[in-house]
């Protein structure tokens, strides 16, 4: 949703579907689609641990981002 409206996000050159809204959420099409979880959570973990998810987090909990 973006201001009330629901968005579709196409896959990237990878087939994977980047959240705007979540940042780190990463799904990966093929994979989901065909049941592949093993594949689907090794995106997701891969997605969150990127800087932009660390500093969603921090906005999530109410504070400041952490110094680098």
């Amino acid at each position: 949703m973006q201001e009330e409206e629901f968005v579709l996000i196409e896959p990237d050159a990878e087939g994977i579907i980047r959240s705007n809204t979540f940042p780190g959420l990463w799904l990966a099409v093929s994979a989901l689609l065909a049941g592949n979880m093993i594949e689907v959570l090794s995106m997701l973990q891969l997605g969150i641990t990127r800087d932009e998810h660390q500093v969603f987090v921090w906005e999530l909990a109410g504070r400041s981002q952490p110094s680098a």
